[in-house]
């Protein structure tokens, strides 16, 4: 009876453990699995860090709007003839002016329909309106512009006899040029150009003796 107590069963063949071949297999599986991690992540890592270099080079050329410039060039006067020391009516006197609009963006710059208005003494004398129209990437456009002067209304300026006598007209202009700069559909940006230009006629000579122009920006 204590030798048959003594004796146990053996383990069924379904539960039997593995070989020491078998054990060492698992281990080696682990690493490698952990080693593919790491590099997936590395991967994921360099690819996130690529496409933020990438945007902030974008944010600084591509979608960096910068404010397009506008300068007056080239002002003439044509048929202000004085007769006796009075302006002749016969005709309109006409400016004529050159306008540059540089845009230094990567995407082009289109204007609308504009307006140029002279003063004289503080009363409007002619008016001219400037079409739309757009300037490519990095490129300047001239828009020639011409406006008709009205002599009744220079006339109609007390301070006309006192110019006369001076020898010299004082005229005033002001242009407004809106537009839009946009990016792939991605970056808008509105801009608006004030410019107020002060203009000295030469009666004697006939030429325009002083010119000074100061564009303002407004986004």
């Amino acid at each position: 009876m204590a030798e048959r107590e003594q004796i146990k069963p053996l383990a069924p063949t379904g539960y039997q453990t593995s070989s020491s071949g078998e054990e060492k297999i698992l281990p080696n599986h682990s690493k490698f699995h952990h080693r593919k991690c790491i590099k997936c992540f590395g991967c994921f890592t360099a690819l996130l860090l690529i496409v933020a270099v990438i945007m902030l080079v974008l944010a600084f050329t591509v979608f960096h709007i910068r404010d397009p410039m506008v300068r007056m060039n080239a002002l003439t006067l044509t048929n202000l003839n004085f007769s006796r020391g009075a302006l002749s009516q016969d005709v309109n006197v006409t400016l004529i002016a050159e306008v540059f609009v540089k845009n230094p963006n990567a995407a082009t710059f289109r204007y609308d329909n504009s307006t140029t208005t002279i003063y004289y003494h503080g009363a409007t004398v002619g008016e001219a309106r400037i079409p739309s129209g757009k300037a490519k990437a990095r490129r300047t456009v001239s828009l020639n512009m011409t406006v008709d002067i009205i002599p009744s209304k220079v006339l109609a300026v007390q301070n006309l006899s006192g110019d006369l006598i001076l020898g010299q007209l004082n005229v005033s202009s002001y242009t407004k040029i809106t537009g839009r700069v946009k990016v792939l559909n991605i970056v808008n940006k509105h801009v608006v150009v004030d410019m107020n230009c002060t203009i000295t006629y030469n009666i004697l000579s006939r030429e325009i003796q002083n010119q000074d122009c100061h564009p303002d920006v407004h986004v």
